[in-house]
C-alpha cells in the first residue's frame, strides 16, 4: 500500500502593508513538465507580528531582504535575514519566518517548482545551508524584479523567460554558497600536485596510499580535502579523467575499443565497457558512431 503524503501545515499572520504585492501563477502544462516555474511571487513590506509557519508544501522559496530584519527558523537553527541577504529553503521541511519586533521587514520572495528544482536545492545545501551576503545584489535584485514583472504581465514568451531568470538566480546562489575556501584559486598546493600526477599518469594504477605519500598528508585527509575542492572522490576523479581521454580517442582516432581501454588504464575491456555505459548510458561503439555521423 502506498504511503499517504504528509498533510500540509500553515499558520500565518499576514501583517503587510497595502502596497505589498502577492501574485499567484498557474503555468501552462508544457512549462510545468519541462521548466522551472513560479508558483507565487511578490514583494512584502511587513510589520510585527507578521509570521509564517509552514511544512509539507511541494515548493521551494527564495528570499531576498531589501530592508529591515527578519528571522528564519529552519532545520533547528535561527538565521538573521538582513538587508541584501538571500537564501533558499525547501518548503517540504518545517520552517518559520517572521518580522522581528520593532522592525519593518521588506523583502522579495518567490515560490517555485519544476524540472530539476530538487536537484538545484540539493546542490545548494550540500556544503551546508546558509543565508548569503556575498552576491552581486544589483543583478540579483534586478532579476527578481523582472520575474515579478513578467508574472504580472504574461505573454507567449514570459514563462520561458521567467524560467531562464529563475535559473540565473539559483545559479548565483549556488556559486555564492560555495565557500570561498573551496575555490580552485585557494586550493592547497598538495592537491595541485595530486591533480597533476593524475593527469600525467592516469593510465597507471594510482592508489590512494601512493597519492597521499607524494602529497605528504594522510590518505584520510587527502580524500576529504579532495572531495571538498574537486567535488569528487580521488577514485571518481581518476575514472572521469580516463573516460575523458577515452572519449577523445573514440571521436578522433581509429584505435579499437580494446586498444583505447588499455591506453586509458582499464586492464579489461569488459570493465571499460561497463564503466563507460554506466557514465554515458551507451557503449563506447555507440558513442563513437554518434560522433562520427
Amino acid at each position: 500500500m502506498a504511503q499517504a503524503s504528509k498533510s500540509f501545515i500553515e499558520q500565518a499572520n499576514c501583517n503587510w502593508t497595502p502596497d505589498s504585492i502577492r501574485l499567484i501563477n498557474t503555468p501552462a502544462l508544457n512549462i510545468r513538465q519541462s521548466f522551472l516555474y513560479v508558483q507565487e511571487a511578490g514583494y512584502f513590506k511587513t510589520n510585527a507580528p507578521y509570521f509564517t509557519h509552514r511544512a509539507n508544501l511541494n515548493s521551494f522559496l527564495l528570499f531576498y531582504t531589501i530592508s529591515g530584519h527578519g528571522l528564519l527558523k529552519y532545520h533547528e537553527n535561527d538565521y538573521q535575514l538582513i538587508p541584501q541577504s538571500a537564501t533558499l529553503i525547501n518548503c517540504a521541511d518545517s520552517h518559520y519566518y517572521e518580522c522581528l519586533s520593532g522592525q519593518q521587514w521588506e523583502f522579495y520572495w518567490i515560490h517555485f517548482y519544476g524540472t530539476n528544482a530538487h536537484g538545484y536545492y540539493n546542490e545548494f545545501e550540500k556544503n551546508h545551508f546558509r543565508v548569503l551576503t556575498n552576491l552581486d545584489f544589483s543583478r540579483f535584485e534586478s532579476n527578481i524584479r523582472r520575474i515579478i514583472e513578467l508574472t504580472q504581465q504574461k505573454d507567449s514568451n514570459s514563462e520561458i523567460m521567467v524560467s531562464s531568470l529563475l535559473t540565473a538566480l539559483i545559479t548565483d546562489l549556488l556559486i555564492a554558497n560555495n565557500d570561498e575556501h573551496n575555490s580552485l584559486a585557494n586550493m592547497p598546493d598538495y592537491l595541485k600536485v595530486v591533480l597533476k600526477e593524475i593527469e600525467n599518469r592516469f593510465a597507471e594504477s594510482l592508489s590512494l596510499d601512493y597519492l597521499s605519500s607524494i602529497s605528504n598528508i594522510s590518505k584520510y585527509h587527502l580524500e576529504r580535502e579532495f572531495k571538498r575542492y574537486i567535488g569528487a572522490t580521488v577514485t571518481e576523479y581518476i575514472i572521469q579523467t580516463r573516460l575523458n581521454h577515452a572519449k577523445e580517442l573514440l571521436k578522433y582516432s581509429n584505435a579499437s575499443v580494446e586498444e583505447i581501454s588499455l591506453h586509458c588504464g582499464f586492464r579489461y575491456v569488459s570493465h571499460f565497457i561497463q564503466i563507460f555505459r554506466k557514465h554515458e548510458k551507451k557503449t563506447p561503439l555507440q558513442y563513437r558512431k554518434e560522433w562520427n555521423l
